[in-house]
């Protein structure tokens, strides 16, 4: 009795009871059996007496639903046995198996909960399994049902002690903006710094890109983190957040898996009865999708037993947690549904105040933008003004020509500064909720900005679909592009004419799909030797994205002046 109940890791208790088992009876073979923790198949069974080379032949291990041990599950009553060959009931034995006759096999309960069966075979000498070897094997099962329930209840306090350490770190790392990871036993450090790549083109299939509306960085870092510890804690093969989508489905916007780009995108359509479900709160918990007729989607056939938990806090639901684990694997038990469905709901109020606490953050950046703006309005600009004033004044004084020519430079300069400031309190006072406009508007708005240093307004043309085809960061570059080509047509075209195209149906030379810009003027054409950075600028731009910049001829008589075109591929 000391022996078995020495320790509380779970495996190596049963292999203690096993032995005891064995040389208490003076048998040659035990074995025991652990049923789930519904009552249903075997999900544990161990062995003493039959060698690793035996063990390999016979291959799997039984799951208690036939023969002598699925009788002993459906009818929890000893069994002994004289000659088990000659037993009905003893059926299944798989190839390589050792022959056995003489069997005993008792039920392990505590307090009418039976936790699984432990038996003994072939005892030595020919000898059969007496009464009092059954009485003796009743005893043993006893103490072996307290230690299986003490272990049990360990790895049951442990495993809501993982639980809760998730939640904590899943909590800290998204008010802290920073990603965390488990090390040395279970403690949590940051991972990495995660940096605005916005600004860059994105040539890589991470984890957490989508092409879900409202879909920022910050919320692609935030869903990640709980992806990648959800897969962690419920050790499942894959982790998924999937958010709603317009159609009325649900689409995987950030993925924790070996093979994560296989993933991104993948949707479970609105007619799928499951999506009802998780939609008004419900958790639904799938034991084998790929039979489970309310999961269409196409990742069923790639997983075993999955959950699948609403991520919902204060009513509102905001998204649906997926940890499936691999085909054949055992089902979640009670326990792990109940602390995952806890998990979800702590990860998804983390996800509300981390979204609450950025909010508050952005509120002060916008606060603070709008007292520059005001700043460069009302001090900045009056003083260019005030400046300029004083340049005219001191250039109608002036009667040396040169002098005249310089100080209107100067001048000209400081109405394209003041265009410049105005452009940044425009973009400084824009608001937090505000859509960020698209690309036909941002050109409307250079050229009218354009027309008042020019004295004259730019024609223009749009051609395809520019707002809805164009990406952000391609779109800013061809915003200032437009800018550059403008100002350099301001500043040294002299052109009384000036027109613009954006057409997104271009294609490079290639063939790849592309958008336009051209940037046409009939005024005096690049001067042979003449600066050339901001060619240079508008070239680097394109390249930088995969496209080109190049000149042409203007719209003047017998192509004077200049065009510039600027494109990249969508």
């Amino acid at each position: 009795m000391r022996s078995v109940g020495t320790g509380l890791e779970l495996h190596s208790t049963l292999d203690r009871i096993c032995e005891t088992a064995a040389r208490l009876l003076g048998a040659r073979y035990a074995a025991l059996g652990v049923v789930d923790e519904a009552g249903g198949p075997l999900t544990d069974f161990l062995t003493y007496g039959v060698d690793a080379e035996v063990a390999e032949r016979i291959g799997r291990l039984p799951d208690g639903r036939s023969g002598l041990l699925g009788e002993l599950i459906r009818r929890p009553e000893p069994i002994r046995l004289a000659d088990l060959t000659t037993d009905p009931r003893a059926v299944g034995f798989p190839p390589h198996h050792p022959p056995m006759r003489t069997f005993l096999g008792v039920p392990i309960r505590v307090q009418g909960e039976i936790l699984g069966n432990l038996y003994v075979a072939e005892k030595r000498h020919g000898a059969e399994f007496t009464e009092h070897d059954q009485h003796m094997m009743r005893v043993l099962a006893t103490e072996a049902g307290l230690a299986i329930g003490n272990a049990r209840l360990y790895e049951a306090a442990r495993q809501r002690e993982r639980w809760i350490d998730g939640s904590v770190a899943v909590t800290t790392a998204l008010l802290s903006g920073k990603a965390a990871e488990p090390v040395d036993g279970g403690e949590y450090t940051d991972r990495s710094e995660y940096t605005d790549r916005t600004e860059q083109p994105d040539r890589t299939g991470g984890s957490d890109r989508s092409e879900h509306p409202d879909y920022s960085e910050h919320a692609r870092h935030a869903l990640t983190v709980v992806a990648e510890q959800a897969r962690r804690l419920a050790e499942s093969a894959a982790g998924f957040v999937l958010l709603p989508t317009p159609e009325g489905g649900l689409e995987v916007v950030a993925v924790s898996a070996d093979d994560p780009d296989d993933f991104i995108g993948a949707r479970i359509p609105g007619r799928s009865p499951v999506v009802a479900q998780l939609l008004a709160g419900e958790a639904v918990y799938v034991v084998d999708p790929r039979t489970d007729p309310r999961l269409i989607s196409p990742l069923s056939s790639r997983f075993g037993p999955a959950m699948l938990l609403p991520l919902h806090s204060d009513g509102r639901v905001l998204g649906v947690l997926v940890t499936p684990r691999e085909i054949g694997a055992r089902p979640y038990t009670e326990a792990e549904r109940t602390l995952a469905t806890q998990f979800a709901s702590q990860a998804a109020l983390a996800l509300m105040m981390a979204e609450a606490q950025r909010d508050r953050e952005r509120l002060a950046v916008f606060e603070d933008r709008d007292r520059i703006a005001r700043d460069l309005h009302d001090l900045v600009i009056q003083r260019l003004f005030a400046a300029g004033m004083m340049l005219e004044t001191a250039q109608r004084q002036s009667d040396v020509p040169e002098v005249r020519s310089g100080v209107g430079r100067a001048v000209d300069e400081l109405d394209i500064t003041i265009q410049e400031i105005r452009t940044a309190i425009f973009a400084l006072q824009q608001g937090p909720a505000e859509a960020p406009s698209g690309l036909r508007t941002r050109v409307l708005r250079e050229i009218n900005m354009a027309a008042v240093p020019l004295g004259f307004k730019p024609t223009h043309r749009f051609a395809g679909a520019v707002d809805s085809a164009v990406g952000e960061l391609t779109g800013k570059n061809l915003i200032a592009a437009l800018r550059e080509a403008l100002s350099n047509t301001f500043r040294h075209a002299r052109a009384a004419r000036i027109h613009v195209t954006v057409d997104a149906n271009a294609r490079l030379p290639d063939g790849t799909p592309a958008v336009r810009l051209s940037v046409a003027d009939d005024g005096v054409g690049i001067p042979e030797g003449g600066r050339r950075s901001g060619l240079r600028n508008l070239r680097r731009r394109a390249e930088s994205l995969g496209g080109s910049s190049e000149v042409g001829p203007g719209l003047g008589e017998g192509g004077a002046g200049t065009t510039v075109i600027w494109q990249a591929p969508l």
